[in-house]
């Protein structure tokens, strides 16, 4: 997740790509006291706050959070705005700029706020928003060209051989701690996501790179060369981490409308659709 960098550029980013919903939030004072889920209708658009620079599901403009925010806001028949912003250092500093209170650059909050993990101690910690709606289950992965590397029965099966790996990531600090470290001198980390390293690995830069799920199959899926399997690492999270989204605490009626809509959208199978346009097999959570 990337990290809130100078203040001037964030400002100049959000007010190049996001600018509109400064009157969208413009509501006068007598309307806070009405329901969420009616001053958005009156409103007519739905504010969906994305993260900046996380691809595949926002890099640009484009991503799976993108055309999830679009669907959403179709199915609540609401026009789109959407409100991308840099991560915090936290998920509770997103939180608290993003859904229930609007940030410190004077933007925000938005109505809801996409990829929160769905998480009993991020909820217990954070009274003043709901988590809820898991649509996808992130993991720790590793892929590796199978002529270089045709079997990974533990990480010593990488010895010796080059891999790529985002340094400030929970794929990174796994690697770089592995084995008391006996891979470190061989993990090339300059990369700042998982499609970066899973780039270096098409371009035969190394034999392996290390990433969250979601990067390496938007990268590397359906390449008959590689093979993507959890990192074989007894610190990595067993089950993943669910990844849903969060409204203010006291928006019932807007989080029935978008569980709902969450739900119409998996059973038609549009969400199959919107992962699968980045090249991503979607399950339900």
């Amino acid at each position: 997740m990337a990290r809130l960098d100078d203040l001037g550029a964030v400002r100049r980013r959000w007010l190049a790509g996001a600018g509109g919903a400064l009157a969208a939030l413009a509501l006068p004072a007598w309307a806070q006291d009405k329901p969420a889920l009616q001053r958005i209708r009156e409103r007519g658009a739905l504010i969906v706050g994305v993260y900046n620079e996380m691809p595949p599901f926002h890099a640009g403009g484009q991503g799976i959070d993108v055309a999830l925010a679009g669907a959403l806001a179709k199915a609540l028949a609401l026009k789109l705005t959407l409100l991308p912003f840099n991560a915090d250092e936290n998920m509770n500093d997103d939180l608290r700029n993003m859904v229930w209170r609007g940030h410190y650059l004077g933007f925000g909050p938005a109505d809801v706020l996409l990829h929160v993990p769905v998480d009993r101690p991020l909820m217990a910690a954070n009274p003043r928003v709901s988590i809820f709606a898991p649509y996808y289950r992130e993991r720790v992965m590793i892929a590796r060209d199978l002529a270089a590397v045709p079997k990974m029965e533990s990480l010593d099966d990488l010895l010796g051989k080059k891999i790529a790996v985002p340094g400030q990531t929970l794929a990174g600090w796994l690697l770089i701690g592995a084995e008391s470290g006996k891979l470190r001198e061989q993990l090339s980390t300059k990369f700042k996501d998982g499609t970066e390293a899973a780039a270096a690995l098409l371009r035969g830069e190394v034999v392996a790179a290390a990433g969250q799920a979601s990067e390496l199959e938007s990268m590397l899926s359906g390449d008959a060369r590689f093979a993507i399997e959890p990192l074989p690492s007894p610190r990595a999270p067993r089950d993943g981490w669910a990844v849903g989204m969060a409204v203010r605490q006291d928006a019932t009626e807007l989080a029935q409308a978008l569980q709902a809509a969450v739900n119409e959208l998996g059973a038609q199978g549009r969400l199959a659709v919107i992962f699968g346009r980045a090249n991503l097999a979607w399950r339900p959570v």
